[in-house]
């Protein structure tokens, strides 16, 4: 068990705890929130909920008991698609329900694992539990990614991705037929105000371009192709929802469960069929594509059928 007694600043006045132990302590805001819902935080001898809110000048006593970092635990996934491998980069086709890399909470398959399952080494740039990984798709996306296998490369792509110099497509079926046809969203994403889990459209989040367009349509939805300029957590999700057109398959957001049942779908029609970028090694244009998964081509032909 750990404890620090501390002040609250004045520019925490009325922040929310999970928020404020974040800032103050460098904690993730999930671990912080468990934190609190612990009985861990106090202020003025009162103990604090994770949404309750802080006073400038109050002393906040926090006691918790410190996670073991998360590791690196090699499995063997026979669905991890190797689109191309070579001295500096390794492309795969994510499977769904598959982490990129460990992290506090998540106890399921990472993809640093199934590579190390599979005998693969990458590069050791970047935090020991993300060594690598220079991008990430949701757990619950299905689709391309590439993994650093050099230094070189990490640093590279990194910077592109940075840079915005990588051209990264989706695939997404929506429910409805979002109006115009083809558009773009620009609208900031952060962090849900009232769900830990969740992000949205908020007046203080990033910066957050979508682009759009529609590639077919049907009766209860529209499959689009989309560009993302920017790359936020669950940005494509979030945008689509906040137009009404939340992904087939994505309850958090609003998705409709019986249509999801009725198509057969456990997540978000939602997968990462383009990446293209310039090659770290070579310093070539390269291009990757990915075909859709079986449970996203059966929900796509079903919807064909009506």
């Amino acid at each position: 068990m750990q404890s620090r007694s501390l002040p609250v600043p004045d520019g925490l006045e009325g922040a929310r705890v999970d928020q404020g132990l974040a800032k103050l302590l460098g904690f993730s805001r999930s671990f912080a929130a468990e934190v609190a819902e612990a009985g861990g935080v106090s202020q003025g001898g009162k103990v604090l909920g994770k949404s309750d809110r802080l006073s400038a000048g109050d002393w906040l006593e926090v006691s918790w008991t410190p996670k073991a970092e998360p590791t690196i635990v090699p499995v063997v996934l026979d669905n991890l698609d190797i689109i191309h491998d070579d001295d500096d980069i390794i492309v795969i086709s994510k499977p769904t329900g598959v982490a990129a890399h460990p992290s506090m909470g998540w106890s399921g398959p990472t993809v640093l694992g199934a590579l190390a399952g599979a005998g693969f080494t990458v590069s050791t740039s970047g935090a020991a539990e993300r060594a690598g990984i220079v991008h990430r798709l949701d757990v619950g996306t299905s689709g391309l990614m590439v993994v650093a296998k050099s230094e070189r490369a990490y640093t590279e792509l990194k910077r592109q991705f940075h840079d915005r110099e990588v051209e990264k497509i989706y695939h997404a079926i929506v429910q409805g037929r979002p109006d115009p046809l083809a558009g773009t969203i620009d609208a900031p994403i952060g962090r849900h105000p009232r769900h830990d889990w969740k992000f949205a459209i908020t007046a203080d989040g990033k910066h957050s371009v979508t682009h759009y367009e529609t590639m077919e349509a049907f009766v209860r939805g529209a499959l689009l192709k989309i560009h993302l300029e920017t790359g936020r957590t669950h940005q494509i999700r979030v945008h689509m929802a906040a137009q009404h057109h939340p992904c087939v398959g994505d309850p958090l957001y609003g998705g409709d469960p019986q249509l999801a049942e009725r198509l057969g779908l456990t997540r978000q029609w939602l997968h990462a069929t383009e990446l293209e970028f310039t090659h770290p090694g070579s310093g070539e244009r390269v291009r990757f594509t990915a075909p859709y998964p079986e449970d996203l081509s059966h929900a796509l032909d079903l919807l064909r059928l009506d």
